[in-house]
């Protein structure tokens, strides 16, 4: 344990293990455990009966409060103890019974979280995820594995996103949502079996996009959903439309990268 001129604050019940690095002034409650080959940045905060194990970072200033496990085993049977991480980055909330595991050798072997974050009570991270910043996972969401999550995106309680999945920057996904398949950014989706519903406007306009800005994705949304011809075709054409449009172009950007996958669209006649 490195705790030289470290002013940090432990707990007598706490349990530290040989090994773990410690930045400065950390605080860590009661009755919390950190592994061996942990590493908590400045400022980190373990409120009390927190778990902390693994090849796991966390930086500066988050805030992880009781009863949270981080860094523990994948919930993957192909798990053999491989020395994958977990990776997150600063500022973040992590509130009580949240739990995310580090990768695996059969993906990216890190799962790696932004800064910014906020993870409701009981949310969940799985292996080989990538979630962005400034995003929000409310009480019970749950991203499977090799999940990937834009950032300022919002998933609502009690929602679940399919492994493999992508979830665009900036989309909102309703409360107690069955997401299957990549939800294009800025998208607004709702569902036991998810459709995508819409824009996120209160999204867009909360995070500074203009009035022309927001216009131009509500027609580019219509031309890309309107059912005439294969989305591949529809995709084409509002890439052509709308080249000079940098925020429609974010859109087109994220269905081509990766063409194979299947994109989440509205139910016949709802396109905005």
């Amino acid at each position: 344990m490195t705790m030289e001129k470290k002013m940090s604050t432990i707990h007598a019940t706490a349990v530290i293990e040989q090994g773990a690095q410690l930045g400065t002034d950390v605080k860590i409650g009661p009755y919390c455990v950190v592994g061996p080959n942990v590493k908590l940045g400045d400022r980190v905060e373990l409120k009390s009966h927190v778990v902390v194990d693994g090849y796991t970072t966390i930086g500066d200033d988050t805030i992880v409060y009781p009863f949270a496990s981080l860094g523990t085993a994948p919930q993957d049977l192909k798990f053999k103890g491989e020395k994958s991480e977990l990776v997150i980055g600063k500022n973040n909330k992590i509130r009580e019974h949240v739990t995310m595991n580090p990768g695996t050798s059969g993906d990216k072997m890190k799962t790696v979280v932004g800064d910014n974050c906020l993870f409701m009570m009981s949310s969940h991270v799985a292996h080989d995820c990538i979630v962005g910043s400034n995003v929000i996972l409310a009480n019970n969401a749950t991203l499977a594995g090799h999940v990937e999550v834009g950032d300022y995106a919002i998933i609502g309680g009690l929602s679940a996103i399919h492994q493999f999945v992508r979830i665009g920057p900036y989309a909102m996904i309703g409360g107690m949502s069955g997401v299957e398949y990549d939800v294009i950014p800025f998208g607004l989706v709702k569902g036991e079996r998810a459709h995508l519903a819409g824009l996120n406007y209160v999204g867009l306009e909360r995070r500074g996009y203009t009035k022309e800005q927001i216009q131009a994705l509500m027609k580019a949304f219509k031309d890309l959903f309107d059912n005439q011809g294969t989305l591949a075709e529809r995709t084409a054409r509002v890439a052509n439309d709308y080249q000079a449009d940098q925020t429609v172009m974010r859109v087109i950007e994220f269905i081509r990268a990766k063409e194979g996958r299947s994109v989440l669209q509205p139910r016949t006649g709802t396109a905005g």
